[in-house]
């Protein structure tokens, strides 16, 4: 039996999965501009560049999470909050269904590495002691 709970298993697929898709971005930025689609090649290099590094720090996250990691819990948080303000801003823009889809997975990321099981897998020494025994 494996020791990582099924929190940790959606809070991991989710971060790799918008690592993914943020690398597809900057692919995309990459192939528009060798091949030519866009008006400003010196705005369009340094996005490619940013997508493609976003999207490999944001899988290393996730790899981090999966492999149990205490550090990655933060960043993982951080990025779902970071998506909710993007889902904001496409309500704002009338992209209702993408704002839609993506607030459901930043909530859906965000509950799962806050959840109790998660924490109790990633910080197991503050768990299992009593208020007043915790380590300072």
């Amino acid at each position: 039996m494996s020791l990582r709970p099924f929190t940790i298993v959606i809070a991991a697929v989710i971060q790799a999965l918008v690592g993914l898709v943020a690398a597809a971005g900057g692919l995309y930025s990459l192939y528009a501009t060798i091949t030519g689609q866009v008006s400003a090649v010196t705005s369009a290099i340094p996005l490619a560049v940013f997508g493609l590094g976003v999207g490999a720090l944001l899988v290393f996250v996730a790899r981090g999470l999966w492999e149990l990691k205490d550090w990655a819990r933060t960043p993982v948080f951080v990025t779902q909050l970071f998506l909710a303000v993007i889902s904001y801003y496409m309500f704002t823009g009338d992209q209702y269904l993408f704002g839609a889809v993506l607030l459901g997975v930043a909530l859906i990321a965000g509950a799962a590495v806050l959840s109790p099981p998660t924490t109790a897998v990633l910080f197991p020494d503050e768990t299992l002691q009593p208020r007043g025994k915790r380590k300072q």
